[in-house]
Parts: structure tokens; C-alpha cells; sequence
């Protein structure tokens, strides 16, 4: 783990630049008169003119960054902002936008995206289109897919534009459900609802002279919410399924979700998937988004890295090799079912919700106000180099019309309990950020971390976890050396891992690929020692890996199982 960790950055850097998903930034309160919820997903993001453009659903707006960390807002009034899942392209000084309607609408124009300026084009294509994503061609050529169904007759399409963006020809048909093949392709939680899933959130990347094309399902309400792809040598097809499907997958962990997403190239030439992630407790639709490393290998097989997708990972600022040299910083959860104590709290959320790595949960304080605390006994003396705090919203009466979203607190560290310092201090913070990450410019030595409440924004002062990440010194957990797959003939679409129980273990990480070199897909786990995949492919053979982790580091397992 150090050399790769070493090998990430140049010698001389000093500054460690890390993120930490949920991506941070301002997810707008939606306009209801009915409970507060905050939503951003089904993300774009674009290059233009060498800065980010990052698109989502129901934002208000977007965001605009120089380096995928920091993000910046623009309120958009210009446009049809409250539609779905909305793409951008540009072609020579011109970027076109569209998003989803049931209805047929225009799509609109600007020569500036950085300004609310934007204009409806003369023309509406000629049928509407839902979950829109462009594709520009190496040759000039122009593409429009679309699709987002559970319903036979609405298959996820193509067509060619013109200059004007309209249609050259007739839409061809590219993906149709098959739930009884995939079983990541059914509803539900474990994928126990026997019927279509929602098929949606079509997106094409071009690598090697090879069209990607890659589209979500079940559902966006799901942990189990993923990206499958079809891979094809035209982007108008026939395609063809990659058994190694879904290729960004994540039910396990803080936040689950990985589905309806874009792949994309930086501006060194590294690949990211920036993908949708569900808490859909308040509303279907309470979602949030994930940045995950990405890449082609040297047969073409794409690869998202979500194994530790909720930890802290490195951004780039040069060309890497994410097979060689993974993101992931290595340092370890250390709140999971710490002991808790709280300045107050409500029966229903108690205090053990804030450690107990859930985004479903939370605890909440009985009010508000300045002067609430949560604290939390790591156990013995830890090293602290990043804090995530999870705001709840509790009790929050909020829409999109409010302002002055900020949360004021601090977060103090203690090695005894006793004596306590300031390690981060936003008692002045004037940006909406609830999912707020802080880097320490210096690691902390503690034992105990506690959170100040200065002001929030609407109801109580409340966290879906307190999330501390950094390093204890100890000793891994035993290596998984033995383990079991049980997989049905009659239903091969899913399977039971069972492995033997370690106390020193905090979880494990379940790998499975369609190739023995290849175990790309994953799954976290707590406090278990098995694990249902219930997204296998019916016709594919599999083989697993069985890696586990604790707050020392992680502990790679070498046995391979093949079933």
C-alpha cells in the first residue's frame, strides 16, 4: 500500500489534495411544500476551455471547477433547468444543451456556458427524448442516444443529428431489457422484484476506435443502482453485452449507488466515472453523486474503482496509470461503532446512527442551536488525517428558494478527553456544503473528536455519520485463505460468499469478475462474514476474491474461487 501511495504523486509534493464521495458541493433542497430533501444526480461532466462543467438533475444550475475538487456554482434561469438528466455538447464555439421531457422541446444554445445566457434553437427535434447524451465523433459526425423505461416498447435509441441538431434519419433501437439474463437488471434492494428494471441513463464513450455504450438500472432508488455496458465497432451498432457487466456497481458501504453516470477523460488524460448515489429515505429522488477513478485495460475492458469508493482518494494533476497506481489513500475508517455521547438527542435518532455507516440513518440532536455537540472515543490514540461531517437536515423546513444554507461548526480533537484543540473551524463557513470534507493541513494525534454546533441552516443540528478517516497502528486482519460460493443452477443470477468469521476484521471487500485476471467488481461488508450478489450475469462464470480490512490497512486475499 505505501509504494503505491508513493508512486501516485512526484517527489517534492507535499500537499496530499484528496476527495471524499458524496462529492461536495451545494445539492439544492427541492421545490415542495411537503418535507425537505436535497437532490443532485444523473451527472455530466464536460471539458470546455479547460475547465469542468458538471451537470445534474434539479440543481438550479451547475458547477464549473479547475481541478475536480473545488467546485463553484452557476444559477441557471435560461434554460428549462427543473428537467432531468441534462447533457451539453460543443461543437466549434457553440455548446448545445438537453435534458429530459416527455413532451418534444427545443434544444438551446450559447457561446458562453460560464454565463446564464443561453438561447432555445429555431427547431425541436421531432419526438421527445428522455435522459439525452451526445456523442461527437472523431469524424464530425454527431450522435443523440436516449432511453429510460421499465416498459418493453421503449428501448434505449440512437440517431444521427445534423448541423442544425436535428435528425438525419430514423432512431435505431440499441438495448432492450433482459432481466431474466441480468440479474442486475431487476428492481429492488437484493434485486428481488421479478419484472423489467428501469433502463436509463444511456452514455457513449469512444476508446480505441471501440464504442462504449453504457446505460443504468434498475432503479435510482436502489443500492443496487449500476451502470452495465454494450461495446460495438459503429456508435449507431450492433452491440454486443460485456458479460463483465455491471462495470460500475456499489451496494455496500456508506452510500450505495453507482448508476446513471458519465465516463469521461481529464485534462491530463486519466478516465472518471461520475455516477448516482441513493438515500431515497425522504423522497425517491434523495440522491447525491460519486466521482470513482476509471479505466480501459489492454483488452478494452472498462473498469470503475469502487471498492473503497467512499473513502478519501486522490485527485490527479498529471497523467497516471489508475491500474498501476489506485487513488485510494489508504487511510482507514475510523468511526465505525465507536462509542458516542451527544449533547442531546431525539428517541428515534439516536446517537449510535452517526457511527454506525449508514447514509440512511441518522442522529439528530433535540434542537438547533449554537452550543449542541457530538463526541466521539476512537478507542486509543489514533492518527486523523481527514473528517468528513454528514448534515442530516433534520426537521429542516427548506426549499429551493431559501438561503443562508451554511453550516457553522468546529471540530475539535483531545487525547485525553480533557484538553481539546480546534483541528477544523467553520464558525464563520458562508458555503452550502453537507457532506463537508476536510483535509487536516497537518495529521491530528487523538484519541476523542468532537463536533461544536455553531448554526445550521433549517430544523436540528444532525449528521448522518461523523465520518473520521486516518490510520491506527496494530495488526491486519488473517488473509482470507478459505471460502465458499454457493450458486444455484436453477437461478445462477445470484450467489452466497461465505468465509470465516475474524474478530480483528472491520469488513470485507467481496471480489468477482467474469476472468480469473479480473476480478473488477466488488462489494463492502461490515460485520459479516458472508454476502449475497444477487446482480451475476445467468450465462457467465464467475471467480472470487475475498479481501479484508481493518483501521490498520487492508489484508489482500489470494485464493480465488471459481463457480
Amino acid at each position: 500500500m505505501l509504494l503505491v501511495i508513493l508512486a501516485f504523486f512526484p517527489a517534492g509534493q507535499v500537499r496530499v489534495r484528496t476527495y471524499c464521495n458524496p462529492v461536495n458541493i451545494n445539492y439544492r433542497f427541492q421545490p415542495t411544500s411537503g418535507i425537505s430533501y436535497r437532490e443532485a444526480a444523473d451527472p455530466v461532466i464536460r471539458i470546455y476551455r479547460n475547465k469542468y462543467l458538471l451537470l445534474a438533475s434539479h440543481s438550479g444550475g451547475y458547477w464549473t471547477s479547475d481541478d475536480l475538487m473545488n467546485w463553484d456554482f452557476i444559477p441557471i434561469s435560461s434554460l428549462p433547468i427543473e428537467d432531468y438528466a441534462p447533457d451539453i455538447i460543443t461543437i466549434s464555439d457553440t455548446t448545445y444543451y438537453a435534458a429530459s421531457s416527455w413532451i418534444k422541446k427545443p434544444m438551446y444554445w450559447t457561446t458562453d456556458p460560464f454565463k446564464d445566457n443561453w438561447r432555445p434553437m429555431e427547431k425541436t427535434l421531432p419526438f421527445p427524448v428522455w435522459d439525452p447524451a451526445f456523442l461527437k465523433d472523431d469524424d464530425g459526425k454527431i450522435y443523440l442516444y436516449w432511453g429510460c423505461s421499465d416498459q418493453e416498447s421503449q428501448p434505449i435509441r440512437v440517431v444521427q443529428l445534423d448541423r442544425k441538431m436535428q435528425p438525419l434519419s430514423a432512431p435505431d433501437t440499441l438495448i432492450r431489457h433482459n432481466p431474466g439474463l441480468y440479474g442486475w437488471e431487476n428492481p429492488g434492494e437484493m434485486n428481488q422484484v421479478v419484472k423489467n428494471g428501469y433502463n436509463e441513463g444511456a452514455w457513449m464513450t469512444k476508446f480505441n476506435k471501440r464504442y462504449y455504450l453504457q446505460y443504468a438500472s434498475p432503479g435510482t432508488e436502489f443500492k443496487t443502482y449500476a451502470d452495465g455496458v454494450y461495446t460495438s465497432d459503429s456508435p449507431r451498432g450492433p452491440f454486443r453485452y460485456e458479460t463483465y457487466s455491471p462495470f460500475s456497481y456499489k451496494p455496500g458501504g456508506f452510500i450505495g449507488g453507482a448508476g446513471h453516470s458519465s465516463t469521461f477523460c481529464d485534462k491530463y488524460g486519466n478516465w472518471w466515472h461520475i455516477a448516482t448515489m441513493s438515500i431515497s429515505v425522504r423522497h425517491m429522488f434523495e440522491r447525491r453523486l460519486g466521482l470513482f477513478p476509471s479505466y480501459f485495460d489492454k483488452d478494452g475492458v472498462l473498469r470503475t474503482l469502487t471498492a473503497f469508493g467512499d473513502y478519501p482518494a486522490r485527485v490527479a494533476d498529471h497523467k497516471i496509470d489508475f491500474q498501476k497506481e489506485d487513488p485510494f489513500t489508504g487511510w482507514m475508517l475510523l468511526s465505525y461503532k465507536k462509542k458516542v455521547s451527544a449533547s442531546s438527542s431525539l428517541d428515534k435518532f439516536p446517537p449510535e446512527y452517526a457511527a454506525d455507516e449508514n447514509v440512511r440513518t441518522w442522529w439528530s440532536a433535540a434542537t438547533g442551536n449554537q452550543g449542541e455537540w457530538f463526541s466521539m472515543d476512537l478507542g486509543d490514540k489514533c492518527t486523523v488525517n481527514a473528517v468528513q461531517v454528514n448534515f442530516a437536515d433534520n426537521d429542516a423546513v427548506l426549499n429551493d428558494k431559501s438561503t443562508g444554507l451554511f453550516y457553522c461548526y468546529r471540530v475539535l480533537s483531545s487525547e485525553d478527553g480533557k484538553t481539546w484543540k480546534i483541528i477544523i473551524d467553520k464558525s464563520t463557513n458562508n458555503r452550502d456544503a453537507c457532506h463537508d470534507y476536510t483535509e487536516l493541513d497537518e495529521p491530528a494525534r487523538a484519541r476523542f473528536i468532537k463536533v461544536e454546533n455553531g448554526k445550521v441552516p433549517g430544523g436540528k443540528f444532525s449528521m448522518y455519520d461523523l465520518r473520521i478517516f486516518g490510520s491506527r497502528q496494530g495488526s491486519l486482519p488473517t488473509e482470507v485463505r478459505s471460502f465458499k460460493v454457493i450458486r444455484k443452477k436453477e437461478d445462477s443470477r445470484r450467489a452466497t460468499v461465505i468465509w470465516k468469521h475474524d474478530p480483528a476484521a472491520t469488513g470485507h471487500i467481496v471480489n468477482f469478475g467474469t476472468d480469473s485476471q479480473k476480478l473488477y467488481s466488488s462489494v463492502m461488508v461490515y460485520d459479516s462474514d458472508s454476502l449475497r450478489l444477487t446482480g451475476l450475469n445467468r450465462d457467465a462464470e464467475y471467480y472470487y476474491s475475498v479481501d479484508s480490512f481493518n483501521e490498520c490497512g487492508i489484508k489482500k486475499g489470494t485464493q480465488k474461487v471459481k463457480n
